[in-house]
């Protein structure tokens, strides 16, 4: 076993796609820059893909105060063999001793893949983030038993701690234009990667933004069918917002997998959150619990959602909702 006192500072894998960085990357430099600060680090960033080094400068103005690349053609699309590779070889040459990652599509696959080869613990999904100021080490918070119970894990004994982190959990720091830090390229060899991307197929549809809507109406069982759950989605275009909805409407069939709040869905935090005929669950309350303001509409005045909304309306959504369409109609 590595001894835990060579490994130092905070690593966040900077998640790029086609070029472009994800927001999870710049909320984890966010967090990380706090937790860097308690333990009295620095603060990093991985890239890792193809012609990818121009995107530090962004790195450098959200936290971080050095920015590792690992640039290849063969990396230039997100591969499991190759990105495992390059994110190994960096961080048994650096050392960090916390290591975290958005729990995307690419983290979930890419983070535990990699703590196996450096065989250290994973902390999946994580909702809060801290640290132990007496022993220094992470505090890993994330939902368990079914959301039912909030955990926070440590990982005392191995190095580095690795977390991934749902997107929009964490707020991203305020950006410091101008910033600059270390860039520091690392040499790869990826002669092990099996599987090439070939080709990719794009299916068009409707972006479906739920982290980034600012106002955003979700629906839920009481909406019954998938016509009555229209409304949403007319209450949401006059407000000039996003369609959300419980996991009981997806499973129901009203809407599609990409709107569902909630610990299996998306966690959001919006200006204004409306639940519509959303009784209010544990698992769905973990998803949008952080809105600035939450509204929520039901028949029954029992429903658990009324302890979370700042605002509550007790009736038919049937009833309730044409008549705020019509209001704003007005």
């Amino acid at each position: 076993m590595a001894d835990k006192k060579d490994y130092k500072g905070i690593m966040v894998f900077a998640e790029q796609r086609e070029g472009e960085l994800q927001d999870v990357a710049l909320e984890l430099l966010g967090e990380g820059r706090k937790l860097a600060g308690k333990l009295g680090v620095e603060l990093s960033a991985m890239l890792i893909g193809d012609k990818i080094s121009k995107l530090a400068d962004t790195l450098f103005e959200y936290g971080a105060d050095t920015v590792y690349f690992v640039e290849d053609k063969n990396l230039a699309t997100y591969n499991t063999e190759g990105y495992a590779s390059a994110f190994e070889t960096v961080i048994k040459e650096k050392k960090p001793e916390i290591v975290l990652i958005g729990a995307t599509t690419i983290g979930r696959d890419l983070a535990p893949r990699v703590s196996s080869r450096i065989t250290t613990g994973l902390t999946a999904d994580c909702t809060q983030l801290d640290i132990d100021e007496q022993d220094k080490i992470l505090l890993q918070t994330r939902p368990a038993f079914g959301g039912n119970v909030m955990a926070t894990i440590i990982c005392p004994d191995h190095r580095p701690q690795m977390s991934t982190v749902r997107p929009g959990v964490m707020d991203k720091a305020v950006p410091q234009k101008g910033k600059k830090g270390k860039l520091e390229e690392i040499k790869v060899k990826l002669s092990d990667v099996k599987a090439k991307v070939i080709d990719i197929v794009k299916e068009a549809k409707k972006k479906v933004d739920l982290p980034k809507a600012k106002v955003i109406v979700s629906g839920g069982r009481g909406l019954m069918t998938k016509e009555g759950f229209a409304m949403i989605e007319k209450l949401a275009q006059a407000l000039g917002g996003e369609v959300g909805a419980s996991r009981a409407a997806v499973e129901s069939g009203f809407v599609t997998k990409p709107h569902q709040v909630g610990q299996t869905g998306v966690t959001v935090k919006p200006e204004l959150y409306i639940a519509c005929g959303i009784s209010g669950a544990i698992q769905h309350l973990a998803g949008m619990q952080n809105a600035k303001t939450i509204i929520a509409i039901n028949k029954d005045p029992g429903a658990p959602i009324f302890k979370m909304c700042d605002y509550g309306i007790i009736g038919d959504v049937f009833q309730v909702i044409p008549a705020l369409i019509e209001e704003l109609k007005k």
